[in-house]
């Protein structure tokens, strides 16, 4: 396999940190071309030095200076602001993009990436959540390449490879549950912002973290399928696995199913997206059954984790629905993790945002760009 030149959009959150693992870990088929982030600028430092990329790029510009100063002795070109986020992701030098930005942040650098033809590793799930059909669209015009890196999703993609003239009855997520998944709807009432961080088999950022806690998280994952794998609401079925052994299946029309399983790590989809539809060999944990003698599946709860049902009605309304769902979200996380918020606030107050919402059924980019701002606008209003 040929040496992959590779552009990191987030690389100081938890996928990129594991992304620049592999890539550590495979030095002789991956060099990084550029590694961008939002904030954690020392972070962005230590790895600009370590990897020796062609550039790199902090979104807040608050941070330019220090960045600058701070790598004045190598010869790597360093730039700030949203927009220079956006323009590296379309360069055509790197092979693969991996966008792993948090929430509506990666859909413009996404949208350049597809337009410049990249593989794109997705890890930045709100892309097709808030603009699935446009994505898509440009995916066929500009003959980009999607891989998911979210486990669920590179399930399916895997279960998928070879079997693409076969028609699928349905795809099944599953769910770990998260921390509250056996907690009380009264209990849910109180719970705080530590509680809900501690999830017991992923390690995330903040913001996913809590997503996984409400399930907004697989909400979220159930409207992305829809537009990786061309399928209707009917077709994405949700169940809760808390060992996170069993990482998501498929059926056929025949009624077989295949199911795609191994410790959690995240490493395995980030890597797999690099090297797809080759497998590398690796020294990663392996899964052994007499570890794990019962696999349990469960219904997950609608009425305790409103999340899931909220985005599942967004998705069947379908047009700009999921853009306002993915906002208020974004901002009552944001309000929650500042504790301005208790836990099943969050699902009150989006419920409210899309009972308001101006829905457009065919959006264009600038119907979504609107719908962003005005929902934020709106949902910060009801807080």
């Amino acid at each position: 396999m040929n040496k992959k030149q590779i552009t990191i959009l987030g690389s100081t959150g938890s996928i990129g940190t594991q992304a620049l693992e592999v890539i550590a870990e495979n030095s002789e088929l991956f060099e990084v071309f550029v590694l961008t982030a939002n904030n954690q600028v020392d972070l962005l430092i230590a790895q600009a030095r370590k990897f020796n990329p062609e550039m790199v790029v902090i979104g807040n510009d608050l941070h330019y200076k220090h960045l600058k100063e701070s790598l004045a002795d190598l010869p790597i070109k360093v730039f700030a602001g949203e927009e220079a986020i956006a323009q590296v992701a379309g360069m055509e030098t790197p092979d693969i993009v991996l966008t792993a930005m948090v929430g509506y942040s990666g859909l413009k650098p996404t949208i350049n990436a597809v337009k410049a033809g990249k593989r794109i590793a997705l890890a930045n799930k709100e892309t097709l959540v808030v603009a699935g059909n446009l994505i898509c669209e440009l995916v066929a015009t500009h003959k980009a390449e999607i891989i998911p890196v979210d486990s669920e999703h590179s399930a399916i993609f895997q279960c998928l490879t070879g079997e693409y003239s076969n028609p699928i009855e349905k795809i099944i997520l599953t769910a770990s549950g998260g921390p509250f998944r056996t907690t009380s709807i009264n209990e849910l009432k109180s719970v705080t912002k530590a509680q809900a961080l501690k999830h017991p088999n992923w390690e995330m950022g903040a913001k996913i973290t809590i997503d996984s806690a409400t399930m907004m998280n697989k909400g979220l994952e159930v409207i992305e399928a829809k537009w990786l794998f061309g399928l209707s609401a009917e077709q994405i079925e949700v169940i809760v696995h808390p060992q996170s052994i069993v990482h998501s299946l498929v059926q056929f029309t025949d009624g077989s199913l295949k199911a795609q399983l191994g410790l959690p790590d995240m490493k395995l989809p980030i890597q797999y997206a690099f090297t797809y539809p080759d497998r590398l060999q690796t020294n990663f944990p392996r899964f052994d059954f007499l570890q794990y003698p019962q696999l349990t599946f469960e219904k997950p709860d609608l009425e305790r984790f409103r999340n899931l049902a909220l985005a599942y009605s967004a998705l069947k309304r379908g047009g700009n629905m999921p853009c306002a769902l993915n906002a208020a979200n974004e901002v009552v996380v944001d309000a929650f993790l500042r504790e301005k918020i208790g836990f099943l606030q969050m699902s009150d107050i989006i419920e409210k945002l899309m009972q308001k919402a101006h829905f457009i059924e065919n959006p264009t980019l600038e119907d979504y760009i609107e719908t962003d701002k005005i929902a934020r606008e709106v949902t910060q209003s009801l807080i």
